[in-house]
């Protein structure tokens, strides 16, 4: 056994959250080739199952609509999901309660957060700045809302937005994480920023929350946007969520109002009136299996500090790149993730040549992450249920795989 995987195993028995992995549905050595034995890299594109999950939506399905049918909208607390389930993330992104709704995607939830943004920004504002690296649909929705708006959208590098700022500027889109490469960007300065040019801040939390503190509240954010499918472990397209700042939410104006959010959603009237809170951020019927499940896959979280997610996931990575840097030939990967650690969220993106083919090899030997193009190979930790010894296993395969 070398040193590191000596050390691996200390590290994993000194390890506060290990008993977290039991929680979760994962690969045992037995299915996969004994080097490499379930080391699942891609938590920050699809958590893995917590264990709770299947049994909940079983009982959801039989029991809640095959017995008690329509009558779990009120019995069964499906009415009053969305921001149930709303308060359960809220600690997870430094938020008090009744400022997150769930439902919707991503998506729908930038178009609403920017253009409410804007409309409450009001005239003589009509610039909206984006990420220049964001994901690539925060920048097609980015587009439409300006278009919708008559704003100029503009386009600029998360650490150029201080500089960019202007009297004209409405609304800022940034994403808390580069979806790339990894990099952490700084949230309270943006946003200060932001705030010091009479704008407003949305954020994406989609690679932050679940991996590090986020803090919304303390740093005075107006509204954030987060998917839960991936360091939520909420399953496969999971519904995402609203957040809009307690002192903001009688002025958001959705773009999508829809029966959900009227203040009397069964009065059936011609006339919109917005519900109060952040209840104005739901549009139609809430996507109850998926949203039940992720409800259940929450409860992985419960006594769980985020700061000891935070403490776990740079320990995590510190550990990969040092297993890299002695098990890899050197220049055979460059790391783009920053080293700091003020910089650096939970993943590690490594280049590499042929990166595509090395990414379908480690498949194949159980090690999975994933691949973006045209030459990255993207390695997320989550803290809950990946170890140190899978780490350790991870570079060591990926060296023998780059031969």
């Amino acid at each position: 056994m070398s040193e590191l995987a000596m050390r691996a195993e200390k590290l994993d028995a000194a390890d506060d959250l290990r008993g977290k992995r039991d929680a979760f549905v994962l690969d045992t050595a037995s299915d996969h080739a004994a080097d490499a034995a379930g080391v699942y890299l891609d938590g920050n594109s699809l958590g893995a199952l917590p264990a709770v999950v299947p049994g909940r939506v079983e009982d959801v399905v039989r029991r809640q609509w095959g017995e008690l049918r329509i009558r779990s909208w009120e019995e069964s607390g499906w009415w009053s999901a969305p921001e149930r389930i709303g308060d359960r993330i809220a600690p997870l992104v430094g938020a008090a309660p009744g400022q997150v709704v769930v439902g919707d995607s991503t998506s729908v939830n930038v178009f609403k957060a920017l253009v409410g943004a804007v409309r409450m920004a009001g005239e003589g504002r009509d610039e909206i700045l984006v990420d220049a690296t964001t994901f690539p649909t925060d920048g097609y929705i980015a587009q439409s809302a300006a278009r919708m708006t008559g704003c100029t959208l503009r386009p600029v590098a998360p650490a150029q937005v201080p500089g960019a700022l202007g009297d004209r500027t409405a609304a800022v889109l940034l994403n808390h994480v580069d979806y790339r490469t990894g990099r952490l960007h700084d949230l309270p300065a943006l946003t200060a920023a932001v705030h010091g040019a009479g704008a407003y801040a949305v954020w994406d939390l989609c690679h932050s929350a679940g991996a590090l503190p986020v803090g919304l509240d303390e740093h005075g954010v107006d509204l954030a946007v987060g998917c839960t499918y991936k360091y939520l472990n909420g399953g496969p397209g999971s519904p995402a969520y609203l957040y809009v700042r307690r002192e903001l939410q009688d002025r958001f104006d959705s773009p999508l109002p829809g029966w959900n959010s009227h203040a009397e959603p069964f009065g059936m009237r011609s006339g919109y009136e917005p519900a109060p809170g952040a209840l104005r951020g739901r549009v139609g019927t809430p996507d109850i299996l998926s949203m039940l499940a992720l409800e259940a896959a929450l409860e992985v979280w419960d006594g769980v500090p985020v700061e000891a997610v935070r403490a776990k996931s740079l320990a995590l990575t510190d550990f990969f790149l040092e297993c890299v840097a002695a098990y890899v030939p050197e220049g055979r990967v460059e790391c783009l993730t920053p080293v700091p650690h003020a910089e650096r969220g939970s993943q590690i993106a490594l280049r590499c040549d042929g990166a595509g083919d090395v990414m379908k090899r480690l498949i194949e030997r159980g090690v999975v992450g994933d691949f973006r193009a045209p030459d990255v190979l993207r390695f997320g930790f989550t803290p809950l249920y990946v170890g140190f010894a899978d780490v350790e296993r991870a570079a060591r395969v990926l060296a023998q795989t780059l031969g």
